[in-house]
């Protein structure tokens, strides 16, 4: 097991890397530059500010003064924003992001494990097919449709929230659960198929022949394995939660990182681009590798099979 997380770990810098080289040549393959837009700009004007940007020389050259940057740990000046460096554009704007992201995650985890036990432990049954029905219904439905959903019904409509915007607690709720929903459902359907199948397992059945209490089966026994499934999605979770807050963030106003990434993508700011995507990259790195932990944890059968203790 160790072994295979070194490896995790020794893989991930140069997945990060590769990531980054991506982005870096692919928005130079975009038409038009930085300063060429609704203003315009004279062309000597124009080559001044490329020149002062060092966008004037090859692009390997480019990428080359990019990495070096980045080994400092400097982004560079935004191209849009004046007088700001995309440090600070990053860390202005990821604190709300990150508090975005993390409500919905637990709001996911907390709500859908939940559901999903529900309706296991009473499969083929009512709640078993209300709790499904619910469940298709959240994934069917893309983030765009519940923001605009819940915009109408419960900020406008019944004004309980904030249609839009940033200013006390209550402005991130609408946007956490319309983050949260399609997430929730899902976690859902893998909670009930994973405490199906462990119920069924015969130590469950020893458990219960012992006289062992309903709660104490499931918490003591059932629920190591049956959230494994769960486990396992949570890398691919927090990547689409992530992709899913630039929409979110998009459709309340939410001054948050990942609007500041679209804005930046449409005004081929490159700098600030390359910022956010090597923000976005590491945290979708760094959770896939908890992920791998975590499932190595709670099931033994993964650290056997990967040579560990």
């Amino acid at each position: 097991m160790s072994r295979f997380l070194l490896r995790r770990v020794l893989i991930a810098p140069l997945v990060l890397l590769a990531l980054v080289s991506a982005t870096f040549f692919l928005i130079r393959l975009a038409p038009g530059s930085p300063f060429s837009g609704e203003r315009e700009f004279p062309p000597e004007t124009e080559r001044a500010l490329m020149a002062r940007y060092r966008l004037d020389r090859p692009v390997g050259v480019q990428y080359l003064h990019f990495l070096g940057g980045l080994a400092r740990g400097d982004l560079g000046p935004s191209l849009k924003h004046r007088g700001r460096s995309v440090n600070e554009i990053i860390a202005a704007h990821l604190p709300v992001s990150a508090c975005l992201g993390t409500l919905a995650l637990v709001a996911a985890l907390g709500g859908g494990v939940a559901a999903g036990m529900a309706a296991a432990l009473r499969a083929r049954r009512w709640l078993d097919y209300a709790v499904m029905s619910a469940a298709v219904l959240g994934i069917s439905l893309p983030v765009f449709v519940i923001g605009p959903l819940l915009q109408m019904g419960l900020a406008r409509t019944w004004k309980l929230f904030p249609v839009s915007g940033l200013g006390t607690w209550r402005h991130l709720v609408l946007p956490a659960v319309a983050l949260a929903l399609p997430f929730t459902a899902r976690i859902a359907r893998l909670t009930r198929a994973g405490f199906i199948e462990v119920l069924n397992e015969p130590f469950i059945r020893t458990a219960q022949a012992k006289g062992l209490r309903a709660h104490t089966i499931l918490l003591r026994h059932a629920l190591r394995g049956g959230i494994l499934p769960v486990v396992s999605y949570l890398g691919p979770a927090v990547a689409s939660i992530t992709t899913g807050s630039l929409v979110v963030e998009r459709v309340f106003a939410i001054p948050g990182l990942g609007r500041e990434f679209i804005e930046s993508a449409l005004n081929r700011d490159y700098t600030l681009v390359m910022g956010t995507v090597i923000v976005y990259g590491a945290m979708i790195v760094l959770c896939n590798l908890a992920t791998d932990l975590l499932y190595g944890v709670l099931d033994p059968r993964v650290r056997a099979s990967r040579g560990g203790p």
